[in-house]
């Protein structure tokens, strides 16, 4: 039997927009910004590559660039290069800047693509194993159950709590031997070609979809369980 693994961010799920981010930071802080100020300062932290799982930097700083290249590799490496590329935008208070971090790693900060509970439950009823293997240096595990998705879950292989970050063929090694799989008969299914792609190495399938906001990608995770079931 196959076995599937899937990326997080932009492939399960989808973070929340740079304006519902900073405007939930506000309220949950008691702080507040005029609209056009909100929406501006918004676009600014986007700019920067301050919301994790959102757009990637327009520039990294050079001072920030080698915690960037290894921002998945710990939870401190993760919150430091994007606390840091945040601060690069003027905040009234400076509270605010780990005050956005924290939010993104609230269930309530990410919506699962359309597709994501239907494609799940297909695998698991037809016997397919599944898992995670994320870049990322926090514990989603809980943005899962929130979303009633961990129930189709068998393994989750977190790069921060491994030291390795995709596409480094060992975290892929790793999520394979943790679900007793053979690599030839396993399917990645990410968004991100080269860290993703990484997963061929091993010789696994590699199935991509677009990071794109969850409304404007209904279906496309619903071809897997087929791509999954071709691989025996």
């Amino acid at each position: 039997m196959a076995t599937v693994l899937f990326d997080f961010s932009g492939t399960l799920f989808r973070i929340e927009s740079a304006d519902s981010w900073l405007r939930a930071t506000l309220d949950e802080a008691g702080a507040a910004l005029p609209d056009a100020e909100l929406r501006e300062t918004a676009r600014a932290l986007e700019a920067a590559g301050a919301l994790p799982g959102g757009a990637a930097p327009q520039g990294v700083p050079q001072e920030l660039a080698e915690l960037w290249r290894r921002r998945d590799e710990s939870a401190a490496l993760h919150r430091a290069a994007y606390t840091g590329l945040a601060r690069r935008v003027p905040l009234s208070d400076p509270a605010l800047y780990d005050a956005l971090y924290e939010r993104h790693m609230s269930p309530a900060a990410w919506e699962p693509y359309p597709d994501a509970a239907e494609v799940l439950r297909t695998l698991v009823d037809r016997g397919v194993r599944v898992g995670v293997v994320s870049n990322i240096g926090w514990d989603l595990r809980p943005v899962f159950r929130a979303h009633g998705l961990d129930a189709w879950v068998d393994a989750y292989v977190l790069s921060y709590e491994h030291g390795v970050q995709k596409p480094d063929p060992r975290l892929f090694r790793v999520a394979c031997e943790a679900l007793g799989a053979d690599p030839r008969r396993t399917l990645m299914v990410g968004d991100n070609r080269r860290a993703d792609g990484g997963a061929a190495a091993l010789g696994c399938a590699v199935h991509f979809v677009d990071h794109l906001p969850a409304r404007l990608r209904p279906d496309a995770l619903r071809p897997v369980p087929d791509l999954a079931a071709a691989l025996g």
